[in-house]
């Protein structure tokens, strides 16, 4: 069912766009801050990214109520971007990711982002999540993070020995935890207050309050204002993309931005019966909106589903509800920046430790190891890289093992040993390739050595190179026949045929229906 012009302008769609908005903006205004102060830059930052998420992009075409801003998910590789070069790289990584996504989108690019494999991606997000949540625990406790996610993880011990060591770092816990747990109740509460409420906005409310009500000696954000907070990007900040270690950033922002988006814009899509995303529309969307980040010097952004989802919930009809919300988000940024300056940063890291935790699929994990076991090693494999690595290397890794998964599933082959006149026949069935190599020839070698062999190519789909070499000199060397050790042939070498693929199947090599 698409949304009709008439459907725009009446007035009970127009309050529950309004009402949606307002519920979007309550929501965004604890993650966008607390995003930024986990990626290292201002806070005004991460609502700088909200406000074009509502403005610019939720009025472009693509995706009608899926909602743009700061998003967990690139949190780590900003943050190592920002301390390993400085935040004044940042605008031009932004600009750059956003050119190129407007580039992919009008080449039609944006469909074939859904060709990933969906456990690169969420062995992804998992590695941001666990990424996000060490990262945190430090912020958290009132301590400085060590740096890259496999050294946060080593020192966690020693954290939990220095937390429990002084009252700030105690009462820094207990704000965070009290975040956390707020977050985790929240929900279950009866009635329609969890409904009206976003939980973050309250955990975050609460730790405010009682630091101001308790006097708790606790690190509160530091605000610079809005303006002061931008850093426009020029022609001089071009030749930094020289460093070939940001041009790899630049490519991990793209595909990490791309990917979430379009994978959220399906999850949203199915929240709804109103118009599909287009894709493509939707990548040149999310990438307008990173470029005017990056002239900015604000934080990317990407389709973030914890928005999108609150958007549908909250009965959004059309795209007005993540404009309005764009408005109210620079509403608050103008008229009460003072409110930033005293939320406590362990209330922030509470807030993102529980959605680290949400980007951890750990039902899925299990049903993939009982359903689909290579599925569930692919999503380890590409988490565990992103933790001991980055985030870029991470992402290649989980890649290169959904490729070799799938490359070893489709080169199934079967062998099956029989006899027929005298002679041992082999039929091979289905893909032989180099990585069943190890079967076909033990298979093979294990044969009796006193009678003629014929190894039957007619069913194989496909045989490639490496296979046929072997083959080939595997009937060679059994038609000479086989020395012992002495260096004496065997008297009497038994005779082997290679029929190959009769039936018209490819071998690889061009050979078609020939025999050895």
């Amino acid at each position: 069912m698409k949304t009709s012009p008439r459907l725009r302008l009446r007035p009970d769609v127009l309050s529950r766009d309004l009402l949606a908005s307002v519920v979007v903006f309550l929501v965004a205004v604890p993650l966008c801050v607390g995003i930024a102060v986990a990626s290292g830059v201002p806070a005004e930052l991460g609502l700088v990214t909200g406000i074009v998420g509502g403005l610019l992009v939720g009025a472009l075409p693509g995706s009608a109520l899926q909602v743009s801003g700061p998003a967990a998910g690139l949190t780590v590789l900003v943050y190592e971007a920002v301390t390993s070069h400085g935040i004044g790289v940042l605008g031009i990584l932004v600009l750059t990711t956003g050119l190129l996504q407007i580039a992919l989108g009008a080449v039609g690019f944006g469909r074939w982002f859904r060709a990933i494999s969906t456990a690169v991606v969420h062995g992804m997000l998992a590695g941001i999540g666990l990424v996000l949540i060490a990262s945190q625990l430090y912020a958290l406790a009132g301590a400085e993070a060590r740096g890259n996610g496999l050294d946060n993880v080593a020192g966690l011990p020693d954290l939990l020995t220095r937390s429990v060591s002084g009252a700030p770092a105690l009462s820094s816990c207990a704000i965070g935890a009290g975040a956390v747990a707020v977050l985790v109740l929240w929900k279950r509460l009866p009635g329609r207050l969890p409904r009206l409420l976003p939980g973050p906005l309250v955990a975050v409310g609460l730790a405010t309050l009682a630091v101001a009500v308790l006097d708790l000696p606790v690190a509160t954000i530091e605000v610079r204002g809005l303006v002061d907070s931008l850093n426009l990007t020029g022609p001089d900040d071009i030749g930094l993309l020289a460093d070939p270690a940001l041009l790899g950033t630049v490519l991990a922002f793209t595909l990490i931005a791309s990917a979430e988006s379009l994978f959220s814009a399906a999850a949203v899509d199915r929240m709804h019966d109103g118009p599909r995303t287009h894709y493509n529309k939707e990548l040149v969307a999310q990438g307008a909106g990173n470029a005017l980040c990056g002239l900015v010097g604000a934080l990317p952004m990407t389709a973030v589903i914890v928005r999108s989802a609150a958007n549908v919930q909250a009965g959004a009809r059309t795209k007005m509800s993540r404009i309005l919300h764009g408005v109210w988000l620079l509403l608050f940024a103008a008229l009460f920046p003072a409110v930033l300056g005293l939320i406590p940063v362990a209330a922030l890291a509470g807030v993102l430790v529980h959605a680290g935790a949400k980007l951890v699929p750990v039902r899925m994990v299990g049903t993939l190891w009982r359903e689909h076991r290579g599925e569930a090693v692919v999503l380890a494999t590409t988490a565990l890289a992103i933790i001991a690595t980055d985030m870029f290397t991470g992402v290649l890794v989980g890649i290169g093992a959904a490729v070799l998964k799938t490359a070893w599933e489709t080169s199934a082959v079967r062998l099956d040993v029989g006899e027929r006149d005298g002679r041992t026949t082999v039929a091979l069935s289905g893909n032989a390739t180099f990585l069943r190599l190890p079967l076909i020839l033990d298979t093979l070698e294990a044969l009796p050595k006193d009678r003629p062999v014929e190894v039957d190519l007619s069913r194989l789909r496909h045989l490639d190179h490496a296979c046929r070499t072997a083959l080939d000199a595997w009937t060679a060397q059994n038609s000479a026949g086989v020395r012992d050790p002495g260096g004496v042939p065997d008297p009497a070498p038994r005779e082997t045929a290679l029929v190959a693929a009769a039936r018209g199947g490819d071998t690889g090599d061009g050979r078609r229906g020939t025999a050895s």
